[in-house]
């Protein structure tokens, strides 16, 4: 007996954990500041990206004026970045450059080590996504068959909001408790762990955890090695 013999269920975020964000916009950025003559670098315009994404999704849950979604919130956060580096583009050049996103890829360790975990537990995505695009992610980009796929739209808020990690649990049928969180995003596994989920920090980045006493239960850098903490 294990100390996760009580977890039925791994829910896993994709952007960042599942999906290799940086590594598959990257090149789309450095070719859209090329064509716009920008000597801007594509990595730290990626690194602001990212930031301010997390600011629009923490300001679309705390204004209450209604869940725009994730796209949308990305698509904001690239203009606001454009304007930081005194970068003009029409709005029809906006709306062309973010169908990168459709392009996302996964890193090379989580398709490996997903049978493994498949082996002991069901396999739940559970993202701030819009939920047609994490259809089309699931089915075209990882293309694995998650026993569920469970967007943020059904609970009108982005993670961290408890709702989010109740909601899943209630709709898998499961206590909180039952349920481990998956995920690159310290906040998103905070967030699980105050909520009574158990949680596994993928710390790709090599980043410090919140400061916090609900810190995960393991800690590990890609999911070979989630895969030898609770198989």
């Amino acid at each position: 007996m294990t100390r996760f013999d009580g977890v039925k269920a791994l829910t896993f975020d994709l952007f960042g954990t599942v999906l290799d964000l940086g590594g598959s916009l990257t090149p789309y950025i450095a070719d859209f500041l090329k064509a716009k003559g920008s000597g801007a670098d594509p990595a730290e315009v990626w690194a602001q990206w990212r930031y301010r994404q997390r600011i629009e999704q923490y300001q679309d849950t705390l204004v209450e004026m209604g869940h725009s979604g994730y796209l949308e919130t990305a698509q904001k956060a690239f203009v606001y970045v454009l304007g930081l580096n005194d970068i003009d583009a029409a709005p029809g050049e906006i709306v062309e450059f973010m169908q990168a996103w459709q392009q996302l890829s996964p890193f090379d360790d989580v398709l490996p080590n997903l049978p493994r975990l498949a082996s002991r537990y069901r396999l739940v995505a559970l993202s701030n996504g819009n939920r047609w695009f994490l259809d089309h992610l699931v089915a075209n980009r990882i293309k694995w068959d998650f026993d569920d796929v469970i967007s943020v739209d059904e609970f009108g808020h982005f993670k961290p909001h408890p709702s989010v990690y109740r909601g899943a649990a209630r709709n898998l049928g499961l206590e909180v408790g039952e349920i481990m969180m998956i995920s690159s995003n310290s906040f998103d596994v905070m967030g699980a762990r105050m909520c009574g989920n158990r949680g596994s920090f993928v710390n790709r980045y090599g980043l410090p955890f919140e400061e916090t006493p609900y810190v995960p239960d393991v800690t590990v850098k890609d999911f070979g090695e989630l895969a030898d903490a609770i198989v």
